[in-house]
């Protein structure tokens, strides 16, 4: 018998299910209310993220048709 052998009896037994462990999340109100500013700047920068390199993708996409 190896090592391995009560391990693989106690996964592959009948009827048993692993209990996997539920994750304790616990959520508080923020410290302090985000202000317009704030939010201004974070859809701003994620504009800037997604839109800017998708744009110049676009704009340039003849260029990358083309092969040399």
């Amino acid at each position: 018998m190896s090592a391995l052998t009560p391990l693989l009896r106690g996964l592959t037994a009948p009827g048993r299910r692993l209990l996997v462990p539920r994750a304790q999340i616990y959520s508080k109100p923020p410290r302090e209310q985000l202000g317009p500013l704030d939010n201004a700047i974070g859809l701003i920068s994620c504009f800037l993220c997604f839109f800017v390199p998708s744009g110049w993708v676009l704009s340039h996409l003849e260029n990358y048709k083309k092969r040399e």
